[in-house]
């Protein structure tokens, strides 16, 4: 006698339809996102875009950007290297001051790039203020400071091959400012 077949479960087929489903709900975190994006407050967002894309060669994702009826940027979008910075301008009223306003900014942005001469004398040029020379350091990487014409501190550095008697040269220099209470960048 033929063993008949087993029956084709339709039930079984709904958890393929339903997974289906699933996959369209978008992810939690956006594509091209990290863990931690910065939001820059700024006095005049649009035209730091437009810094940034010609100092760091930022790219702005146009689409994004939202403008608030008196011309102001409610938000923007821009991606330096693989990381999204977003920003928006500062509404009179609302929690977030400019850097400009407060002084000075607790935060740097840090940017490792590839070419970090370039990009260094791209943003002097285009009217970024050295906080701290760019300068090969003890840790083995080319770093300097310097802060955006909207108040915003920026540290950008790339690694570089340095000989164990350079590295311990500059980490003795360093730690000797520390020791005075003085920070390397205080002595440009």
């Amino acid at each position: 006698m033929p063993k008949s077949r087993p029956r084709k479960n339709k039930k079984a087929a709904k958890p393929k339809s339903k997974s289906k489903s699933k996959s369209k709900r978008p992810s939690p975190i956006p594509e091209g996102f990290r863990s931690v994006t910065p939001y820059l407050a700024i006095n005049g967002a649009a035209e730091a875009i437009e810094w940034y894309k010609k100092a760091f060669g930022a790219k702005e994702f146009v689409k994004e950007r939202q403008v608030m009826p008196d011309g102001r940027l409610m938000h923007g979008r821009i991606l330096i290297g693989d990381s999204i910075v977003m920003m928006s301008d500062v509404v009179p009223g609302g929690t977030h001051k400019d850097p400009l306003e407060l002084g000075s900014t607790p935060v740097t942005l840090h940017i490792y790039v590839t070419n970090v001469d370039e990009v260094w004398n791209r943003a002097v040029e285009n009217g970024a203020k050295v906080d701290q020379q760019l300068d090969n350091q003890f840790w083995g990487e080319r770093y300097g400071q310097l802060r955006d014409p909207f108040g915003h501190s920026w540290s950008l550095s790339m690694r570089v091959q340095m000989s164990p008697e350079e590295l311990e040269q500059k980490r003795q220099q360093a730690m000797s400012m520390f020791a005075q209470n003085q920070h390397p960048a205080s002595s440009e």
